[in-house]
């Protein structure tokens, strides 16, 4: 429910200005502890362009690849899991409405995916959805949402937005806003790059649940940042590494960087998750699958 920086997506050319704006880190982070643009290396943002640009030679690499986590029965799964760690449900569609300050140093937390008014993606779901839908419950709230963003702030929020969130997300037009918002920014890039890394469905959903936690950032904490510590530990698939080598190595690297932000953090969605279902060689996601986060134990048959 917390992630790193978000860049504005839309304009990924100039997005590297946004980093010393919003709060760095997740998974934990405090507000302001975020890296510094120079922390973002070529590499980094060479790789997040291909998550999120469309390349004909990128293009022929993706379509070579199984559906695996875009095919529509994975991605039901995919959500169930995210939202056992981050609602403690597997009734993803019950949360469109959850809305609460957790008191993580990203202000308000909200929806499907967690999206928070401290770090733009909330902010960025409501400009997107007052476009098409200027009416709305939320547009009055635009002003107030700019001017916090980047903070913990709830200034020119309470008392009433909450409420106007849960209110709005009892329409179908704002649910489908939610959905499309997290496919662009979060679900979209992170199975593209799973897939030119060469990693198979369960790869493509720790990337997703890293991308959704850390943020599409490329500091040295964000998604794209760890993604490259991985890489100096072990080689992708795609360069002719071993998959479980380099999924071991990503999530040790995740694991890290949790508990280098709160030491002695939670990171049972790691530990009890995505590491069970690697070490049990379920490479695809295969049901029936049963893990644990924070202490209770879920199941899909």
């Amino acid at each position: 429910m917390k992630r790193s920086a978000l860049l504005l997506a839309a304009v990924p050319v100039v997005a590297t200005a946004v980093y010393m704006l919003v709060p760095g880190g997740s998974d934990g982070a405090a507000v302001g502890d975020g890296p510094a643009v120079s922390a973002s290396s070529p590499a980094r943002e060479q790789a997040k362009e291909r998550a999120e640009s469309e390349s004909a030679e990128d293009d022929r690499v993706v379509a070579s690849r199984p559906p695996g986590l875009a095919d529509p029965a994975k991605k039901e799964l995919a959500q169930q899991i995210l939202a056992s760690a981050e609602n403690t449900t597997l009734r993803w569609r019950e949360t469109y409405g959850s809305i609460e300050d957790a008191g993580d140093g990203v202000g308000y937390t909200a929806g499907i995916v967690g999206f928070t008014t401290g770090t733009h993606d909330l902010l960025a779901l409501v400009e997107g959805y007052t476009e098409d839908h200027p009416d709305n419950g939320l547009a009055r709230y635009l002003p107030a949402l700019r001017e916090v963003d980047g903070t913990d702030s709830h200034e020119g929020l309470d008392p009433g937005f909450t409420a106007a969130w849960q209110a709005e997300a009892r329409t179908p037009a704002f649910r489908a806003a939610q959905e499309a918002e997290r496919d662009r920014v979060y679900f979209d890039p992170a199975v593209r790059m799973a897939k030119l890394d060469g990693l198979g469905t369960l790869g493509q959903f720790v990337y997703y649940d890293a991308m959704v936690r850390r943020g599409p950032d490329t500091g040295s904490d964000g998604f794209y940042g760890l993604r490259e510590q991985a890489m100096r530990k072990a080689k992708t698939p795609g360069q002719g590494g071993g998959e479980k080598a380099f999924l071991e190595a990503f999530l040790d690297v995740r694991r890290a960087a949790v508990l280098a932000k709160k030491p002695g953090a939670d990171t049972s969605r790691i530990d009890t998750a995505q590491r069970r279902f690697l070490r049990e060689g379920n490479l695809e996601l295969t049901t029936p699958l049963t893990w644990q986060v924070h202490g209770e134990t879920f199941r899909v048959p």
